[in-house]
């Protein structure tokens, strides 16, 4: 009778790694003009389709021995990926919010945690020779493992930590930062970005736990079942992938359109502006209304005004205390409460008044409307015309 190799929970992880590879081939090959970012995704999702393979290897009941069989060298060879997904997402999120961005020179010390286990695995495994390595794993047992290394992996689940908390901190730092450049933020989808981010974040808590469990298990005699908790690890890693699949189908991931800020530096270095910036500023808002256009953004106002983007940005901030979002729709407000008083525009429907104001989102219209206002643009007109 033939032998079983692998069971269901081996099966989840060769199906997580399919998935991966399939998905990262897909984005080489449709990169479109953006190779650089997809092909940190694609590298990102390489990286993940190893970490299911050594948890495999090193952890399947009946796969491991057919891997001792191949080679002792399949072990720990796919454990390096561990090292590596953190920066390459945190590449990732980068070149998605930022246009053409590309690493830094002090961004590739990311790489140091894993050139250090590179080194250690060099020297203490794979120097050794085929038949030392072998009985090496034909005698393991997590239980018996040298006890530093239960240390050195909840260190690696803090590093992965660490990046997935790095890209959550880029996403809100780049959301406050558009505020700064378009007036219609509502047309800048982020949703397939976070859930990459938040969702690998989740799991890599979990990991932090699950490392603590073990820890707990086998140097302070505590009793956990950080098994179970692993394969519920195994078993979301492979239903956040499928839905990030399916996902990507619908929505197409952020696409990067201003350049990476360095908010020190812009704080550091105040521009300075004369008082006819700030006179022809408030001529071309007066004459030509520019708030009316749906997706203005500051380069397209700075052209009109007829200065420097960055000088426009500092009346905003240093003059007027606002940024450029709140500066345009502050414009729309008043816009909309003219026609919302008009009884010329009685009958025209709320809709019609966000819109014909410059608004692209009746939600962002109710929630700026009344926040400025105090009511809601329904009390508001009513108020007027029957005031």
């Amino acid at each position: 009778m033939d032998s079983v190799i692998f069971n269901t929970h081996d099966v989840v992880l060769l199906m997580t790694a399919y998935q991966c590879v399939l998905y990262a081939l897909l984005l080489l090959v449709l990169s479109r003009g953006h190779l650089p970012r997809n092909l940190f995704l694609a590298l990102f999702l390489l990286s993940h389709a190893a970490i299911p393979l050594d948890i495999l290897i090193n952890f399947g009941e009946e796969f491991r021995y057919v891997a001792l069989d191949i080679s002792p060298n399949l072990f720990y060879i796919f454990g390096f990926a561990y090292w590596l997904e953190g920066p390459l997402l945190l590449w990732y999120t980068r070149s998605a919010l930022y246009k053409n961005y590309r690493p830094k020179p002090f961004e590739y010390l990311y790489l140091a945690p894993f050139l250090l286990y590179l080194g250690y695995e060099i020297l203490f495994y794979y120097s050794l020779s085929g038949d030392a390595k072998t009985a090496l794993q034909q005698g393991y047992d997590l239980a018996l493992a040298p006890k530093y290394m239960n240390y050195v992996t909840f260190v690696r689940e803090l590093i992965r930590i660490s990046f997935g908390v790095m890209c959550v901190i880029e996403i809100r730092r780049y959301r406050s930062h558009i505020r700064q450049n378009f007036s219609d933020i509502q047309s800048i989808d982020f949703r397939w970005l976070n859930l990459l981010v938040d969702g690998f974040l989740i799991l890599r808590v979990i990991a932090v736990i699950v490392s603590i469990m073990i820890l707990c298990s086998f140097h302070f005699g505590m009793t956990f079942d950080f098994r179970t908790m692993g394969l519920t690890a195994n078993y979301l890693t492979f239903l956040l992938v499928s839905v990030l699949i399916f996902f990507s189908l619908r929505h197409s991931s952020l696409v990067g359109t201003v350049q990476e800020f360095n908010t020190k530096k812009d704080d550091a270095n105040r521009e300075i502006f004369q008082s006819t910036d700030i006179d022809k500023l408030l001529d071309v808002m007066e004459q030509d209304s520019p708030f009316l256009q749906h997706a203005l953004t500051v380069d397209e106002l700075a052209n009109m005004v007829g200065i420097p983007p960055k000088t426009l940005s500092a009346i905003f901030k240093q003059h007027f205390g606002k940024n450029f979002y709140e500066f345009i729709n502050s414009y729309r407000i008043d816009k909309a409460q003219a026609l919302l008083s008009d009884p010329i525009h009685k009958d025209n429907s709320i809709l019609d008044i966000l819109y014909e104001a410059g608004f692209n989102s009746k939600a962002t219209f109710n929630t700026l409307f009344k926040k400025r206002v105090g009511m809601t643009p329904s009390e508001f007109r009513k108020h007027q015309l029957q005031g």
